[in-house]
């Protein structure tokens, strides 16, 4: 198979999942709805707005005959239904324009934008005409022009700029045009001088090649100077986490993302030699499997379009070969990320989240650590890697991060609080739905507790890479209970992200069990391992 057709294959291999999504019956109320749990099993109360982006993928493998997808080319029944599933999006829309994500009168500003950036793309691949569509168009663009968020997502205001553009394309009002180039200086004004975009506390790669998708989809449209030399550093920034393997980002960004969206790489390879050497590397793990899979009911569109969307835009000019770069040992203070690699290891880790860590040996994956966990005896569990200011030192051949464990919370929901949490949504939700978000986004995501149980990590490249964990009682504090378990885990995360714990190789890497410390650490209060990893 060819390189190019990798893409094509990664995206094709959703299509007859996202037609089993949506709900195909023509005389029916929800008719092009994609959120099967509320049109078909009924599990849901409200349909989440976000599926409705699922209409790109239809009409991109309607417009264009990709190797393994001629049935779909031309097929009139995905003309249909991507227009129907537009329709959906405006009659399932509040009267403002608005959508609901996760709960009623939530009015979320990711799905609007997702959903609006999707629906207008159909449209436009469809070669669709319909005055009630525009409509829907003028209201949800209208809507975002002046919407804000709590907390900085800089994805979600990426794609606010490629939504709103493509909204002005359509419907030819300039409002939309000047409403996209404010938001896009916002957006550029939150840059920081390494290159990246922040995602809540700070960086997170995989996030940071949304953004640079999003605008490199917005440049390629509208050539709009302002966003050249600002994509040209975040692509330069962000290729130092590609990894030998051809698997991107992960554990060790702000958002536990190991995503990699290749289109806007593809629209770079054009001017930038950094963009097609990982460009090929990326398609070294797609022939190897080594990428991020997002393919669950609610997440798997947005990489299946983004790869049929690399693949009609494939860079045809010659190819950067997907070896390694140069050695190259670094730390980006704002990040807080440490790089480290020489012609045959790759060591990347993160001093804002404790020390998670990734090492690459010979190309391949040699040690994936998200950090400490521990169990105390009342049940309680904590964690090394919430994002903090710990204290950092960098080594002559390494780096040593310390802090203290912060409390792990599993928050679920049961019947009665979600029956209370809906109601309140509906009574008070759309007039604080902006109040909320915030609430809420304190007790998933950027709160944390610390506890006075101390951790130090110490990781050396040498002629080995040797890690060192030490673990202590704060002295002075109230005793804490017991610790009955301690791993130094794999894959655990511990906010909530949308696109986190999606399944990737180095899920299968095993933790390592931390149980010999422990006697020592509950008597004299002092328990360390040694390790040489890879």
């Amino acid at each position: 198979m060819s390189d190019r057709s990798l893409y094509a294959a990664a995206g094709l291999a959703q299509i007859p999942h996202i037609l089993g999504l949506v709900d195909r019956n023509r005389l029916s109320p929800t008719y092009g709805c994609f959120d099967r749990s509320y049109w078909h099993y009924r599990t849901a109360s409200f349909p989440s707005g976000m599926y409705q982006e699922f209409v790109l993928p239809l009409a991109l493998v309607h417009r264009y005959e990709f190797p393994g997808g001629e049935a779909y080319h031309l097929q009139p029944r995905l003309k249909e239904l991507t227009a129907a599933g537009i329709a959906y999006a405006a009659r399932s829309a509040h009267p403002d324009g608005s959508c609901d994500d996760y709960f009623p009168y939530e009015r979320a500003l990711g799905a609007a934008a997702f959903s609006l950036y999707a629906c207008t793309e159909g449209y436009i691949l469809a070669g669709l005409q319909d005055q009630d569509l525009q409509g829907f168009f003028h209201r949800r663009a209208g809507w975002l022009l002046n919407r804000q968020e709590s907390g900085r997502l800089s994805n979600h205001h990426a794609l606010v700029v490629l939504a709103l553009y493509n909204t002005y394309r359509v419907t030819n009002d300039t409002r939309y045009l000047e409403g996209a180039g404010k938001r896009l200086e916002m957006l550029l004004d939150w840059q920081t001088d390494e290159g990246w975009f922040p995602e809540y506390e700070g960086c997170d790669p995989g996030y940071l090649t949304a953004t640079i998708d999003f605008l490199a989809k917005y440049h390629q449209k509208s050539r709009d100077g302002r966003v050249t030399k600002p994509l040209e550093k975040a692509a330069r920034f962000a290729a130092h986490f590609m990894h030998p393997d051809g698997s991107y980002g992960g554990e060790y960004g702000s958002r536990n993302t190991a995503l990699f969206f290749p289109h806007g790489f593809e629209l770079l390879a054009r001017r930038m030699p950094e963009a097609r050497r990982v460009a090929s590397l990326y398609m070294e793990g797609l022939r190897r499997d080594r990428r991020v899979h997002l393919d669950d009911d609610r997440m798997c569109a947005h990489l299946t379009y983004n790869h049929l969307q690399a693949y009609v835009d494939w860079w045809e000019g010659p190819r950067e070969p997907p070896r390694a770069p140069a050695p190259l040992e670094r730390y980006w203070p704002g990040a807080r990320l440490y790089l480290r690699r020489d012609d045959r290891r790759y060591l990347v880790a993160s001093a804002a989240k404790g020390g998670v860590l990734r090492l690459y040996v010979d190309g391949e994956l040699a040690c994936m650590d998200s950090g400490l966990v521990a169990r105390l005896s009342n049940g309680r569990v904590l964690v090394s890697h919430f994002i903090d200011r710990y204290e950092v030192k960098r080594l002559e051949d390494g780096i040593q991060v310390e802090g203290n464990f912060g409390r792990r919370r599993f928050r679920l929901p049961t019947p009665v609080a979600q029956a209370v949490f809906h109601v309140g949504m509906c009574v008070l939700g759309r007039w604080a739905s902006d109040w909320i978000r915030w609430l809420l986004q304190r007790l998933l995501i950027v709160g944390k507790k610390s506890v006075p149980l101390k951790f130090r990590r110490t990781v050396r490249m040498g002629d080995a890479v040797r890690l060192t964990d030490e673990i202590w009682t704060e002295t002075g504090s109230a005793s804490l209970p017991q610790v009955d378990a301690l791993y130094a885990g794999t894959d655990h995360a511990s906010i909530y992200v949308a696109m986190s714990n999606s399944f990737h190789r180095g899920c299968l890497d095993p933790w390592t069990d931390y149980g010999s410390v422990l006697e020592p650490l509950n008597a004299q209060g002092y328990g360390r391992v040694d390790r040489i990893i890879g």
